[in-house]
């Protein structure tokens, strides 16, 4: 557990910007593929409306993409509150590195496999040690 709470967050940030620049190869890649040509493009297109055009295993890196801007947001505010209020400790630091750790499984398994039995198992355990940093977090900005 290389430095504090804040370095987990910014390790995270790092692997949202991969899955951003993943989805982008993959989904122009397949855009190609499917002769869709962005120039002729209607404008207002947004991502969702590539769900019947691309293949699922294009999309599926899209998902997650749009994932790790959801949950991930309590997570950032959650190890700030926890750093500032001084519960930046060996406990919470597991908890934090046990989440990421988690998301990027969870990142690499919802892009290739996708078997949601498996992926919703990963985003339990990850949705876990949020909770418990969460917790830690009431704990150390009351005390």
């Amino acid at each position: 557990m290389p430095g504090n709470l804040l370095a987990a967050g910014a390790v995270l940030v790092l692997w949202t910007l991969v899955m951003l620049l993943w989805t982008a190869t993959t989904r122009f890649s397949a855009l190609a593929k499917a002769g869709v040509d962005l120039k002729t493009a209607p404008p207002g297109g947004r991502g969702v409306d590539l769900e019947g055009v691309l293949p699922p295993e294009t999309n599926w890196k899209s998902h997650n993409y749009t994932h790790l801007l959801e949950q991930p947001t309590l997570f950032y505010a959650v190890i700030v509150f926890l750093h500032l209020s001084g519960g930046d400790t060996a406990l919470t630091q597991g908890f934090a590195w046990a989440y990421v750790v988690l998301r990027i499984v969870h990142s690499l398994w919802q892009a290739t496999v996708n078997r949601v039995p498996v992926r919703f198992t990963i985003f339990a355990l990850s949705t876990l040690c949020l909770l418990a940093l969460s917790v830690l977090a009431v704990i150390a900005t009351l005390g």
